[in-house]
C-alpha cells in the first residue's frame, strides 16, 4: 500500500530501495558490507534504509511468542486507566493460577523496584506469598522499608506466613521490615481505637503516609483459605451484612460494591489497616489477583482506582475487556 505524503520516485530508485532493504533485513548484511558491494557510501545506505521504511517498503511486524499477551495488557491499561498490566497464561485451575501469578509478580517486582522505595504489603495474600517465594535476592538495596498495611497478628500457624511474607520481601530487597503488632480485624470499634492509640501501632500507621508502592491482593466476599486460617476472616454475620450492602470484594479488608464504591459497614470500624483514601494516595498500587472466584472483585477494584497496576491471568483479563 503506497504511503501518502511521500514524493514520487522513479522505478530505478524504488528498485535500489528494495534491494538495500532486502540485503539488510532479509540477508542480514551489515551496512558497511552493503555499501562495499553496491559501491555506494555507508551514509547513503543508512538514508536508503530509512526511506524504505518511510515508503512502506519495509514494515515492522511484531510476532508475539506463545504466552505473551501485550495487546491484551494494553487493552486493560486503556479500559481501566492502569499504569501497567501483566497477563499470564494458566491452565484455568485455581491451583495453577496462584503460582503463575506469583512468578509474574516476582519478575515485575525484580524489574521495577528502585532504590529508596517504601513498600506497603498486605499481610494475608496467597498470591503475594507466591510472588515473594519466586523472587531472587537483589545485589543492591532497592527498598528502604517493607511495611505491613493491615494488621499482621493472627493464629500462630497463619501468622508464620504473614511474618514470612513481610520479612522475606524485606530480606530480598535489602529493606527493613516493619510489622503491625495487631490483628487486622478486632472484635469491637473500641478495641480498634485503643490499639491505634498504642504507640507501637501508631508508629507503623504513620509510615503509611510515606509509601511509594503498595502490594495487595484483591479478596472476594468469601475469605481465602489463608485468611480463614489466620483468624482475621470476616464472620458469617458480617458477610451477611456486607452482602446486603452490595459488597463484592475487598482490598486490605476495606470492602466495596460492584462499582468499587466503599461499603460502610460496622466491620469497617474494626479494621486495623490502611484506609481506601490513604491507599489511593500511593503512587504505585500493585494488585496480584486472578481466578474466576475473584472476577467481580477485581473488576470493581479497577473501576474505582483501588489499584493502578494489575497482574492477572489471561482468562480474567479477557473477561475484563470483553
Amino acid at each position: 500500500m503506497p504511503v501518502t505524503g511521500v514524493r514520487t520516485v522513479g522505478a530505478e530508485q524504488l528498485r535500489m530501495l528494495a534491494k538495500v532493504a532486502r540485503m539488510y533485513h532479509e540477508q542480514g548484511m551489515r551496512q558497511p558490507e552493503i555499501a562495499a558491494q553496491l559501491n555506494i557510501s555507508q551514509p547513503r545506505v543508512s538514508r536508503l534504509l530509512k526511506e524504505a521504511t518511510t515508503r512502506g517498503i519495509v514494515r515492522t511486524v511484531v510476532v508475539l511468542p506463545p504466552g505473551v499477551h501485550t495487546e491484551l495488557e494494553e487493552q486493560l491499561q486503556t479500559r481501566y486507566g492502569l499504569r501497567d498490566a501483566v497477563v499470564v497464561d494458566t491452565d484455568g485451575s485455581n491451583g495453577d493460577v496462584i503460582p503463575a501469578l506469583g512468578a509474574a509478580a516476582a519478575v515485575y517486582l525484580d524489574a521495577t523496584l528502585k532504590g529508596g522505595d517504601v513498600i506497603g504489603i498486605s499481610s494475608w495474600s496467597e498470591s503475594l506469598l507466591a510472588a515473594v517465594d519466586a523472587m531472587h535476592p537483589k545485589h543492591t538495596q532497592v527498598a528502604d522499608r517493607v511495611v505491613q498495611i493491615v494488621g499482621g497478628v493472627g493464629s500462630p500457624e497463619a501468622q508464620v506466613q504473614a511474618t514470612r511474607l513481610t520479612g522475606r520481601l524485606a530480606e530480598l530487597t535489602g529493606a527493613r521490615p516493619v510489622f503491625v503488632p495487631s490483628p487486622g480485624l478486632v472484635g469491637t470499634p473500641a478495641i480498634r481505637r485503643a490499639l491505634t492509640q498504642d504507640d507501637a501501632v501508631a508508629a507503623v500507621m504513620a509510615q503509611w503516609k510515606e509509601l511509594t508502592v503498595a502490594l495487595v491482593g484483591i479478596g472476594s466476599l468469601e475469605p481465602s483459605p489463608l485468611l480463614l486460617q489466620s483468624g482475621n476472616a470476616v464472620a458469617e454475620s458480617d458477610q451477611d451484612e456486607l452482602r446486603a450492602l452490595g459488597a463484592v470484594g475487598d482490598v486490605c479488608l476495606r470492602f466495596f460494591d460492584d462499582g468499587g464504591r466503599p461499603v460502610k459497614s460496622r466491620l469497617d470500624q474494626r479494621v486495623v489497616g490502611i484506609t481506601g483514601n490513604d491507599l489511593r494516595t500511593i503512587e504505585r498500587r500493585v494488585a496480584v489477583a486472578g481466578g474466576e472466584r475473584k472476577f467481580s472483585a477485581i473488576r470493581a477494584a479497577l473501576l474505582n482506582d483501588w489499584v493502578n497496576v494489575l497482574i492477572t491471568d489471561v482468562t480474567t483479563a479477557e473477561r475484563l475487556v470483553a
